[in-house]
């Protein structure tokens, strides 16, 4: 069994200990302030030294059977019985820190404003964490949680506290959520000036020791991963800043190429969407006037079928439109682009198309109505189109 130093105190990142055993490139210590992974949190980092040697740990975990922590490291090991000097990456621990705090202050939130909105899984191995709630919880009851917290978090001082007590004491505790956990449980409650308790979890992660150093918890989004169950992304503490301060700022720059501030920006850019729909419609129609321009009439000896060539491939598929019966279109755009319409029973576009293509190279296909592809040789294609429906026809 490994002593925890996280548990004692989560800002203890130096320390001491004896090394126990040696199990290929993993060490084990009689004590360590490495956290290792689990309960959704990442394990930690950092170095250790001894003698005149220093090494990286890479990597941490807990052999649940036994209690002991395994440390998996870079570069040299030391002998069991060697004494070695221990420094967690300060860094990593304090986000992952931040990020599992917000995760117990985010859910009670969430909690508060409705019971139904349970935790049903967490993760916070990356900066963007995952809160799955149940419930269904709606944008307007994210918004709610959201606000309660900041709120919360500005007016009140909430301190960590981590008892360890035993499974028949749980009853004393308001515990967000059951713990299946037997014997001593470690608790983590974020308390107020006055004693009581926002949030009570049954916890083995390392927490801030102010919940305020998590602080901002800001939701991303929501995602509905499956039927009753919906989940929540959020950022924590320093890293919420830093990217809080990179929206506004990419938002500020947006909005001065526009000229209006930053809180009109969205008013801006509504206002876009709707003049650059009104324009792709004024497009489509020109497009389709523009087509109609371009399909000049069969002559007498074509049999049916009409050959269109135009410049821009956005009138290909306009040209093919409306095609009236017994009549085929064949349209040819600069670059390949490439279709074929039938308003006949007897002649199958995207058959025709695909015997084209494999004389002329490229790729498509199509309904008996319709089909487009690209064509490697637009030089031949009409040609060789042309030459197709001359032998389907004669047969």
């Amino acid at each position: 069994m490994t002593r925890a130093l996280y548990h004692e105190d989560s800002t203890q990142l130096t320390f001491s200990a004896s090394v126990q055993a040696v199990n290929g490139s993993e060490v084990a210590l009689d004590a360590t302030a490495f956290y290792p992974a689990g309960g959704g949190q990442s394990a930690d980092h950092g170095v250790w030294g001894w003698s005149e040697e220093e090494t990286r740990v890479t990597d941490t975990r807990k052999d649940k059977a036994t209690d002991i922590i395994w440390h998996k490291l870079e570069g040299t090991l030391p002998a069991v019985g060697t004494q070695i000097a221990g420094e967690v990456d300060a860094a990593r621990r304090w986000r992952h820190m931040a990020r599992h705090s917000g995760e117990h202050l985010l859910a009670q939130a969430f909690v508060r404003i409705d019971l139904a909105f349970a935790v049903d899984a967490v993760n916070m191995t990356h900066p963007e964490c995952t809160l799955d709630l149940r419930g269904d919880p709606t944008e307007a009851d994210v918004r709610a949680a959201e606000t309660l917290l900041r709120e919360t978090l500005v007016r009140q001082t909430l301190t960590l506290d981590t008892p360890i007590v035993l499974k028949d004491e749980l009853e004393n505790y308001p515990l967000r959520r059951e713990t299946k956990i037997r014997g001593q449980v470690r608790l983590v409650i974020f308390r107020d000036r006055n004693g009581q308790p926002f949030d009570v979890s049954a916890c083995g992660g390392t927490h801030v020791p102010n919940a305020s150093l998590a602080a901002p918890v800001v939701v991303l989004r929501t995602e509905r991963i499956r039927g009753g169950v919906t989940r929540v992304v959020f950022m924590a503490g320093e890293e919420a800043s830093r990217y809080l301060g990179i929206v506004y700022r990419d938002a500020r720059a947006l909005a001065q190429g526009f000229s209006v501030p930053v809180e009109r920006l969205t008013e801006r850019v509504e206002a876009l969407r709707s003049d650059l729909a009104e324009a792709k419609a004024e497009a489509a129609k020109l497009r389709e006037a523009l087509a109609r321009s371009l399909v000049v009439p069969i002559p007498p000896d074509a049999g049916g079928v009409r050959f269109v060539q135009v410049d821009d491939a956005a009138l290909l598929l306009p040209v093919l439109t409306d095609i009236p019966a017994g009549e085929v279109r064949v349209a040819l755009a600069k670059g390949g682009r490439c279709g074929i319409a039938s308003g006949r029973q007897d002649i199958h576009a995207g058959e025709v198309l695909r015997a084209a293509l494999a004389i002329t190279g490229g790729k498509g296909g199509g309904r008996p109505e319709l089909a487009q592809g690209s064509t490697l040789k637009p030089d031949d294609f009409l040609t060789v189109v042309q030459n197709i429906l001359t032998s389907t026809q004669s047969s």
